[in-house]
């Protein structure tokens, strides 16, 4: 199926073409048409303002230009009519029969309802959780994990191949720290005094971890240093993280190392190439610094920096410390030229607020090596809040400082997780409420939404319990009741259009509350089985929400979620 709006589009378009080519307009350049559904439904279905655009550079009034604009539009089987409105609007009204005929369109899309070929040949890549090996996965991560899957999806919808990518951060200090701390809570569970500053990390998960490697190794490494611990730890955390991710529906393609761009000499490659176009210099401070910054680093040794202020960075950042370890600003730069030479068209990164400086210093770094870095599009991540009760609540102390995803899908669930951290636009704070989040009634948009599908399917068993099937229905009875939301399921491929270009995914999120806020009043009135209710209607309508069902199968689905029978 189409997108509308741009069928519109393409239909003003040739109009204001043609009206150039007549001498009823000037000749100028057409700018972006936008067509959306108007506030009030007496404007028409859809409409644009296109006309008061080009007023200023055509000299003409707005209405005048719509005017001549629809004087020359040609008849589509789609629209029924076409107006003008002071100041200078352009509104259409849907044909009503070429709309009814929608609900079998509907229908034999199914799955692949306003499957878009806006990414066709086009790869796209997913960068998303990315935690560190070193604990389980908290709220914060959870949202990014979240957006990012949706984000993945609704870009398949929209056509691309699309890769789903964890970077693993298992080199550097913290897995050092990692395997420090479960070589402590090892000895200490063969009995061994330990130090507690050895515990760099303090959940009980690494207690856990040391009670199975006693299990299976008894005192074999108690003369071990931390390597084999690390390597330990990390195997387990991440099988853990794995098993966490596959609850909530969420599946890499690619698991990316960060060690192996130690292993294969990338880094120091890239810190070559910087340093040849000139982007690398040593200094105690960098070359920005006050006389104050100077003062303080007189006397230290000199780090590797990296000239990103020339790019709008506030200053220049360290690649190499003067001890000669990297930060992680170089290996980042790195995995991200790795990314670009795979021949991704599009490359979405999902990080945290605190990630905000570093991905435009990694950006920087990217365009320093002379890659295109407009293909890096990033998604910052706000904070979350757990409430319960209007109070912030932690949620276990089992795992130490942790609000695990586990115990969220354990007290709640893992749609609902999924439709709560996706309803809000990542860029803006988000509180979950845990009361909403389990309550079995409307005030849950999740339960709102998925029994709008339950409610199809009892109609369904209902029908095949009275034999009633709805082959060959007529279609031309369908009433203003369907009308209104076919009208509101062909606004889909829109949504899921612009949530993939703006890489906005909660657009799917409200949508999907929309559309059950347009169906459930209709599922009262629009009756199947009822006494007063014609053979030939009840057929009709039951097509109808076989189409419903459909919509919300597919809206369900694009955000990672079931679309339950029952409930």
């Amino acid at each position: 199926m189409n997108v509308l709006p741009n069928e519109h589009a393409k239909l003003i378009t040739q109009a204001i073409e043609a009206a150039q080519a007549a001498g009823d307009l000037p000749s100028l350049e057409i700018p972006t048409i936008e067509i959306k559904p108007p506030k009030r439904a007496e404007q028409g279905d859809y409409a644009t303002s296109i006309a008061l655009q080009l007023a200023k550079p055509a000299k003409l009034p707005p209405l005048e230009i719509a005017k001549r604009i629809i004087k020359h539009l040609q008849k589509s089987d789609f629209i029924a009519s076409v107006d003008v409105a002071p100041p200078g609007f352009i509104n259409f009204w849907l044909d009503t029969a070429w709309l009814k005929q929608q609900t079998d369109a509907i229908i034999a899309e199914g799955d692949q309802l306003f499957q878009l070929a806006l990414g066709t040949d086009k790869r796209a890549q997913v960068e998303f959780v990315s935690a560190n090996p070193t604990g389980p996965l908290h709220i914060g991560r959870s949202r990014g994990a979240i957006v990012g899957d949706t984000i993945a999806r609704l870009l398949e919808a929209a056509g691309y191949a699309v890769e789903r990518e964890y970077y693993f951060n298992n080199a550097g200090m913290q897995m050092q720290n990692l395997g420090l701390s479960l070589r402590a809570r090892y000895l200490e569970a063969l009995g061994k005094p330990i130090d507690d500053e050895a515990v760099k990390y303090k959940g009980e998960y690494l207690i856990d971890f040391a009670k199975d490697l006693v299990a299976e190794q008894g005192d074999a490494w108690a003369d071990e240093d931390w390597q084999p611990f690390k390597t330990y730890a990390e195997k387990k955390m991440f099988e853990m993280i794995r098993a966490t991710l596959h609850r909530i529906g969420i599946q890499h393609d690619i698991f990316f190392n960060e060690n192996s761009l130690f292993e294969d000499n990338s880094i120091w490659e890239v810190l070559a190439e910087l340093d040849q176009h000139g982007y690398v210099y040593k200094a105690p401070e960098w070359e920005g610094a006050s006389d104050e910054e100077k003062a303080k680093a007189a006397g230290k040794d000199a780090a590797t920096w990296f000239r990103c202020a020339q790019f709008g960075i506030e200053k220049d950042h360290v690649l190499v410390k003067s001890d000669g370890i990297p930060t992680y600003t170089l290996p980042d730069i790195a995995y991200h030229k790795n990314k670009l030479e795979r021949g991704f068209d599009l490359a979405v990164n999902i990080l945290g607020a605190d990630h905000y400086v570093q991905h435009q210093v990694v950006k920087a770094g990217v365009t320093a090596l002379g890659l295109d870095a407009s293909k890096i599009r990033v998604i910052i991540m706000q904070f979350v809040r757990l409430m319960r009760e209007g109070q912030e609540v932690k949620m276990s102390t089992r795992h130490g400082d942790y609000e695990t995803l586990d115990d969220l899908i354990d007290q709640t669930s893992p749609d609902a997780v999924r439709y709560l951290l996706l309803a809000r636009s990542p860029d803006s704070r988000l509180d979950f409420d845990l009361d909403v989040a389990v309550a079995q009634n409307n005030e849950n948009p999740v339960y709102y939404i998925q029994n709008a599908h339950v409610r199809c399917a009892g109609i369904f068993r209902q029908a095949e319990e009275a034999g009633l099937t709805d082959d060959g229905a007529d279609l031309s009875l369908l009433g203003d009741d369907e009308l209104n939301f076919l009208r509101k399921v062909l606004e889909l491929g829109d949504v899921i259009e612009h949530s993939a270009t703006s890489l906005e995914p909660h657009r799917i999120a409200f949508y999907a509350h929309e559309l059950a806020g347009v169906f459930h009043p209709i599922y009262d009135n629009v009756r199947v089985l009822h006494s007063e209710v014609s053979p030939e209607m009840a057929k009709a309508r039951l097509r109808f929400y076989r189409a419903a069902q459909v919509a919300f199968k597919r809206v369900l689905d694009l955000m990672g979620m079931s679309a339950p029978d029952f409930m």
